[in-house]
């Protein structure tokens, strides 16, 4: 359903359709819900049903757990506290946040937790804002004592669930028991840095992180659908996640609808990627950050917080770490995460290394979404699926939307 055709051309549209019905018809993903938007004109595609097994059908208005994809959504809350000076960018965080002040840090990274040297300084606001804060997951040496001490004092991994279950204090005392993997600002550690934003929030603000959230980001932007959780009137519209068998791509239930981990408030209101949403909430929230920070007239950000959030903020340094990682990894990350930059709670394109221009800015979540920004061709693109990351099924669906979204613009 266009709006008109100054955006995208109808033949590029029709192709985007046959394609993303291409990977509903395999069998492999049971629906999606895409948007893409560009100018004034909006695209909306859904398809397939809410369930492998058939059932209700993909509509716009489905609500999907948006996993890492909350990130560069709820980084906006800190950069509110930056525009009002109730933050800085280089102030030490152990005044709010003493649970990880007086850091010890791994003598090397595959280091035992009592091979440790002093931190050189405290940890900082920016250090979070950048995830360089020297805590993080690293997928690829899961077998190592931090990655294992994560796990066995329940950072993560609770109930067999990724993101934290615990009250934030608790969390924060757990992490706490926990030497840095690197010094502050020395290297990109991906996640921990953005659950860590969320309790610094609510410990600045002295309210819940996400009723600040939804204060100040989601009501003015008519954010209706979006929260840590979908109450009891909504639940309808979400469907189960589902995690393939690596090996048959069997459908398997990590997360049911009701009476699944999003079907009531929970204990820690996850920054780095506990949020549900819509296409249309994700919509609203891109399009000001392509209009700087404005919507509808009234500005929720100012225009160099976005600046700061949407471009990169990584070193030299920490930019070549994180493109190594990114190009070692690309067999077990199905190719994503070859951005070069990190903003502030999201990837930024440096280099053109696929359709996307340098300067675009987004993120994907393990739960199989996509959704990024393009300030260049004025552009935002939404894929949401309900199939997780264990097979490469819904990465090659993101792939092939953003490489045939790209081929639809109309110059």
């Amino acid at each position: 359903m266009g709006n008109g055709n100054n955006g995208f051309s109808a033949a590029g549209l029709l192709r985007l359709r046959e394609v993303l019905e291409a990977h509903v018809e395999s069998r492999k993903i049971p629906g999606l819900v895409a948007l893409v938007g560009r100018g004034e004109e909006t695209h909306v595609e859904a398809i397939g049903t809410m369930r492998h097994d058939g059932g209700a059908p993909m509509r716009r208005d489905t609500i999907f757990r948006m996993a890492s994809t909350t990130k560069p959504v709820a980084v906006a809350a800190t950069m509110v506290l930056l525009d009002e000076c109730r933050l800085r960018l280089d102030d030490p965080i152990d005044a709010w946040l003493p649970e990880l002040a007086g850091r010890q840090v791994l003598a090397r990274p595959d280091s035992t937790l009592d091979d440790t040297v002093p931190a050189r300084r405290p940890i900082t606001v920016r250090d979070l804002l950048t995830s360089t804060c020297g805590l993080g997951l690293n997928t690829t040496a899961m077998d190592s004592p931090m990655m294992a001490a994560y796990f066995e004092r329940k950072v993560y991994g609770e109930n067999g669930w990724m993101l934290p279950a615990v009250e934030p204090d608790e969390w924060m005392r757990r992490l706490g028991t926990l030497p840095l993997m690197y010094q502050p600002g020395e290297r990109w550690l991906y996640n921990v840095s953005d659950d860590v934003l969320g309790v610094l929030v609510a410990r600045v603000t002295g309210r819940p992180f996400e009723t600040f959230l939804r204060e100040r980001i989601f009501d003015p932007l008519g954010m209706k659908d979006t929260g840590f959780y979908v109450p009891a009137d909504k639940i309808h519209r979400l469907p189960p996640l589902y995690t393939p068998h690596p090996q048959t791509g069997e459908f398997t239930v990590e997360d049911p609808a009701e009476g699944g981990h999003h079907s009531a408030p929970p204990a820690f209101a996850s920054s780095g990627g506990g949020l549900d949403s819509t296409a249309d909430d994700y919509h609203a929230y891109f399009r000001m950050l392509l209009n700087h920070g404005t919507h509808g007239g009234e500005r929720i950000l100012s225009r160099p917080a976005v600046e700061l959030m949407t471009t990169n903020r990584l070193t030299p340094e920490q930019l070549t770490a994180r493109e190594t990682w990114a190009r070692n990894v690309v067999h077990l990350s199905y190719g994503h995460g070859q951005h070069g930059g990190w903003g502030f709670g999201m990837a930024v394109r440096t280099y053109r290394g696929d359709y996307a221009p340098v300067g675009q800015f987004g993120w994907d979540g393990g739960t199989g979404t996509t959704t990024y920004a393009d300030p260049e061709n004025r552009l935002v693109g939404i894929l949401l699926t309900q199939t997780g990351m264990s097979t490469p099924d819904s990465a090659r669906a993101m792939h092939d939307f953003w490489t045939t979204l790209y081929q639809a613009i109309d110059y």
